[in-house]
């Protein structure tokens, strides 16, 4: 890809294109980067860019003359495929990707890509663990946190890039090609940008659009929208199940993680040698291990690795116990699924879950969340703009509390704790109301956690 001497827009100052501004400009290209935030409110590291790359930088609104230089726009996954200067640019001919887009052409060796609803950090961070742990050449980025266009210069090509890929970013992909896609399910979110589930849904199939007979799709045999997929690709479908054997795939059977080839069976672990909770999080390594097969690990180097994964930071996070109350933070839970599955994760255990819920909404039913709660939830603290949405769809279902900030969450829910109760951060929601994202959100809740009890314990 000729970047040298083209005239660039990087639309959104997060840290994707942050990268994307300075990939341009350090290769030759002329680059405004934008975001509809007046510059003075952009951070420390977006500034910058003026003085050590010689960005230019753009708040609000963009002139139209500044529109018809631009040949190539850049566009942050935060920002939607629609907008004006996107659609300006298009139409005269210039070109539209996304920064995973942009990576991907510069990108050496071969590409695992995770996509998902729910569960693609853990998987991703996994998958990454187990081709490291087994030998092969491994860098992990993409929506985990790490630009893809940072890792480009680390890339080689006998080794893998293992990317956590988000719908947004896959809507602004060309000719990005995964030799291992896997898609973990596809449920209700993002319904405050998409049109509908099925527009959504879409995006998330985009993954496997660029895939060949050489390359390897992985799919959750027990979602409804995943298993659908399966006759239409290019790619040699891998299944995995929880629910049921399979004749091929991978499927759990008792409590031994089976996988099932050509009339041969192997046992890969078993559930009890699993340190993450939750049924969820089988299929998570069921998927995790069927990407470490297609890509060649060892499968006894990743039975061990699977011993030892704790998990990731803000995913059912065990975070501590108060006087035989449990804190765990789930911040990443932003989705009605993402949220029933952590509390289905805690179920039966010694007491029931005070649910912290709440945050920006997704114009996504509250509903599904009934007979959890019913069963599993002693009382709900509603935190965030959303609060009254929430409370009329829940009235009634299980107690409910208001809570004004993070503290005064945990410290409410912690007064009607009861010993051997979980206090679960699991809102549901965006965070960008309160916090300026789902990770800061953990942070400020794990923090009132270990306030609490210092205080408790002092």
């Amino acid at each position: 890809m000729q970047i040298e001497g083209r005239k660039a827009l990087v639309l959104g100052a997060g840290r994707s294109g942050i990268e994307a501004a300075r990939f341009l400009s350090q290769r030759g290209a002329t680059v405004a980067l934008h975001d509809s935030k007046s510059v003075e409110h952009w951070s420390d590291q977006a500034r910058s860019l003026r003085e050590a790359h010689g960005v230019g930088l753009l708040g609000g609104e963009i002139p139209s003359w500044l529109l018809d230089q631009v040949d190539l726009v850049v566009i942050s996954p935060g920002v939607p495929t629609n907008t004006i200067p996107a659609r300006y640019v298009d139409r005269k001919d210039g070109e539209v990707i996304g920064e995973v887009e942009l990576a991907f052409r510069f990108m050496k060796g071969r590409v695992v890509g995770i996509t998902g609803s729910n569960g693609k950090t853990t998987t991703t961070a996994l998958i990454g663990d187990l081709l490291k742990n087994s030998g092969i050449a491994t860098q992990v980025g993409g929506n985990i946190g790490t630009p893809l266009l940072s890792l480009t210069e680390t890339s080689s090509d006998d080794g893998w890039t293992v990317a956590e890929l988000s719908s947004f970013q896959l809507e602004t992909i060309v000719n990005f090609r995964a030799n291992v896609a896997l898609c973990l399910n596809v449920t209700p979110n993002h319904l405050d940008r998409y049109e509908g589930f099925q527009e959504y849904a879409a995006a998330k199939h985009r993954i496997f659009m660029n895939q060949t007979s050489e390359d390897v799709a992985i799919l959750n045999a027990d979602d409804e929208i995943t298993a659908s997929w399966a006759s239409g690709l290019k790619a040699n479908v891998v299944m995995f199940s929880v629910k049921s054997e399979l004749d091929e795939g991978l499927f759990l059977r008792a409590d031994e993680l089976i996988c099932r080839s050509n009339g041969k069976e192997k046992v890969l672990t078993t559930r009890s040698e699993i340190f993450l909770r939750g049924l969820h999080n089988v299929e998570n390594v069921l998927a995790a291990f069927a990407a470490g097969l297609a890509c060649g690990a060892s499968p006894e180097s990743m039975r061990q690795t699977v011993s030892e994964f704790k998990g990731v930071e803000h995913r059912i996070e065990f975070v501590a116990e108060i006087d035989g109350v449990k804190f765990y933070n789930d911040s990443k839970a932003t989705s009605v699924d993402a949220t029933s599955k952590a509390i289905d994760a805690l179920s039966g255990g010694e007491g029931k879950t005070i649910l912290i819920l709440g945050g920006r909404g997704k114009n996504a039913p509250y509903a599904p969340l009934i007979d959890l709660i019913r069963n599993s939830v002693r009382t709900i603290v509603l935190i965030g703009e959303d609060a009254d949405n929430i409370e009329s769809q829940l009235s009634g279902v299980a107690p409910l509390i208001r809570a004004e900030s993070m503290e005064d969450a945990v410290m409410k829910s912690f007064e009607v704790a009861t010993h051997g109760d979980a206090v679960l951060l699991a809102p549901a929601c965006a965070s960008f109301d309160m916090f300026r994202s789902y990770e800061e959100r953990g942070r400020v809740f794990k923090e009132a956690v270990k306030g609490m009890q210092r205080v408790v314990t002092a």
